[in-house]
């Protein structure tokens, strides 16, 4: 459905391109996760591809066509959330979400409903000015799926919010995906994205280093181990075993058999592993 290719930007006066020759594919209804550090390129590669920034070299297509093909038409078929929130602070929630309603042409859910969604419908009368960040990435993110979007781009979804919080949003995001929403997700939250993502990219210093799906990725780069804990003698002891080794696989068996395992967990890369291990360099 979607197609990026070649996609290059360099800003004005920068030392070197934000984004290099970035190259990727979006299947309809799949979430994209594109992960990487605060300045790595990904909210560039976002904008250029719902037209906030020119593409100065390469393309971005919609079933083939570029958004200049599309028309204002393509506006009612995407939503957008921002990592930096952008509301009318000196308008209430409700009334953000009123005003922004009114720009499609296409039927939107119920501002109030939205509200209640993200859990600000006790906070819908308040000035957006008065909001937490938070609470603003909230309505931004209700903004977004106002217009049941084909297309839904977000940008760090659960900055700033609390466990309780972003477990909702994380819901709200599954729904959006079960419905048959395109999701493009940047992010340096890799939990976020193990969770949601079918495909990854990482992308580093504007170039991406490596794109598959989170299971694919733990396994290319993970160790196949299971580390277990057992009960020895009223105390509780640690061992690694590498299954595919004979002596190792005897030994979990008897550990086993002697009903001695306590915990037991496979030893797979964890996608920040996976990165820093790809780059050199942590997502802080």
């Amino acid at each position: 459905m979607i197609r990026v290719e070649d996609l290059t930007f360099h800003y004005p006066r920068a030392a070197a391109p934000a984004v290099r020759e970035a190259s990727f594919e979006i299947g309809r209804g799949r979430i994209f996760g594109f992960l990487g550090p605060s300045g790595a390129g990904k909210s560039t590669v976002q904008n250029i591809m719902i037209g906030l920034l020119p593409a100065q070299k390469g393309k971005v297509l919609y079933d083939n066509k570029k958004i200049v093909e599309l028309g204002k038409s393509f506006f009612n078929r995407v939503g957008v959330s921002f990592e930096h929130p952008n509301v009318y602070e000196k308008l209430t929630g409700l009334e953000n979400l009123k005003y922004y309603g009114g720009l499609f042409s296409v039927p939107t859910i119920n501002p109030e409903r939205l509200l209640e969604m993200v859990g600000l419908a006790d906070a819908g009368r308040k000035w957006a000015g008065q909001y937490s960040k938070g609470m603003k990435q909230r309505l931004v993110f209700a903004r977004a799926i106002m217009n049941r979007p084909e297309i839904l781009f977000l940008d760090e979804p659960t900055s700033g919010l609390d466990p309780t919080t972003a477990r909702k949003i994380l819901n709200i995001i599954i729904a959006e995906k079960n419905r048959g929403a395109t999701i493009f997700l940047t992010t340096h939250n890799m939990l976020v994205a193990d969770e949601l993502c079918d495909t990854v990219a990482f992308i580093n210093e504007g170039q991406i280093v490596n794109q598959d799906s989170p299971r694919n990725l733990k396994l290319q780069y993970g160790q196949k181990a299971v580390k277990v804990e057992y009960r020895n003698n009223g105390k509780v002891e640690t061992v690694l075993l590498f299954p595919e080794k004979p002596e190792d696989r005897d030994q979990l068996n008897h550990l086993m058999e002697q009903r001695k395992v306590e915990t037991m967990h496979s030893q797979e890369a964890t996608l920040e592993q996976i990165f820093i291990k790809l780059t050199g360099r942590g997502l802080a």
